[in-house]
């Protein structure tokens, strides 16, 4: 697909829609994670966000292990890029979907997630086919409710199926509270994470009185990480969407431990229509921009609400007394939900103080298999 932009171009004469990069609030957001953790647990960024090898290389580059991801063909993405290190952190089934990542385990250190043994044998069954060893986590329901085996008894008897099988290393317990990521209240988010850790603490226990060495636990996401740091019971750390911050995660309150994040992604939208004085129609729709978790906000413009979206426009109501935008011009929107509104795009346009630095490619964009 034709790039958007060109390097050197102007914010303003880039084509619309885009998605753009701030860089500087970018790597700032690297910074403050780095900081925040400060070296107390490991950090494997989720690049289901971002789905883009140059992205996760520049985590990695600040202090990151490797990257998440959640299908196979965002870890094929991933290892083509040139990331040597990544953890599926869901379930695959089906026999093509394991054979391909049996494949990639030669090639790459490559984890993956279970929580029945018979996806464990199944997996077992692919890694022997291919000659291959495969890092295998427990996903632990710890409160998301949605995939995940049970803690306790349920748990230690999915270890042992993993331990007997040859091919696969036990590598330690996946649990991510997915749910609490956007629970508004910092106090009541604090307190769902301090349920999971007892919940976690108490399966380690278990394989350890098994004589199972548990290596890691892994999991925590942007709303949450920090305590899931100060709380002690997890290793390693999986935040994704701290690198953009989007509209939804702007709405939940904010308070120590966790660190402030900028809103780095924006979709640039144009104008291209005005109805009357109240309404700017942009073009930049439900094919555009994500709105599982709300409309995009419309940037640094007082008074400028995006009310609604059909497929390939934007409805952008305007207040009384607000400077409205005329035919042409171009507003940048904040996404109500990053990781979706990636997904619909095939370039970062990167920029800096207004001028486009770089055009990175989104090569894991529709890397559903």
């Amino acid at each position: 697909m034709r790039a958007p932009a060109q390097v050197g171009m102007r914010l303003e004469e880039v084509d619309t829609p885009a998605l753009i990069l701030e860089l500087d609030a970018f790597e700032t957001n690297l910074k403050r994670l780095a900081d925040a953790v400060g070296g107390r647990v490991r950090v494997r960024a989720h690049a289901k966000t971002h789905k883009c090898p140059e992205i996760g290389k520049r985590q990695i580059a600040a202090g990151a292990v490797g990257v998440c991801c959640q299908k196979v063909s965002e870890a094929e993405a991933m290892v083509e890029g040139g990331i040597a290190d990544v953890l599926i952190s869901n379930e695959i089934v089906g026999a093509r979907k394991l054979d391909r990542l049996a494949a990639l385990a030669k090639r790459a250190r490559l984890g993956v997630c279970v929580d029945h043994a018979d996806n464990v044998r199944e997996l077992q069954a692919a890694a022997l086919r291919a000659g291959a060893n495969i890092d295998t986590y427990i996903e632990l329901e710890v409160g998301m409710r949605r995939c995940g085996v049970a803690p306790g008894g349920p748990a230690l008897d999915l270890v042992k199926v993993i331990v007997a099988s040859p091919n696969l290393r036990f590598a330690g317990i996946h649990a991510y509270h997915g749910r609490a990521q956007h629970i508004r209240s910092a106090e009541e988010r604090r307190a769902v994470i301090q349920n999971s850790s007892l919940l976690v603490r108490n399966t380690k226990t278990l394989l350890e009185k098994n004589k199972i060495v548990c290596p890691i636990v892994t999991g925590a996401g942007s709303g949450t990480f920090m305590f899931e740091v100060e709380l002690g019971a997890w290793d390693e750390i999986q935040p994704g969407s701290y690198i953009f911050m989007d509209w939804d995660y702007a709405r939940n309150e904010w308070a120590p431990p966790m660190p402030r994040f900028e809103h780095a992604l924006f979709v640039l939208a144009g104008v291209m229509s005005r109805p009357n004085p109240r309404l700017a129609v942009v073009d930049a729709g439900l094919k555009a921009s994500s709105v599982d978790s709300g409309m995009p906000g419309v940037w640094q413009q007082p008074g400028l609400s995006y009310t609604h979206a059909s497929d390939e426009h934007g409805w952008v109501e305007i207040a009384p007394g607000a400077a409205a935008p005329a035919l042409g011009d171009k507003l940048l929107l904040v996404p109500g939900h990053c990781d979706p509104t990636v997904n619909l795009y095939d370039w970062y346009v990167c920029v800096r103080e207004g001028v486009v630095e770089a055009l990175w490619p989104i090569t894991a964009r529709g890397a559903l298999t």
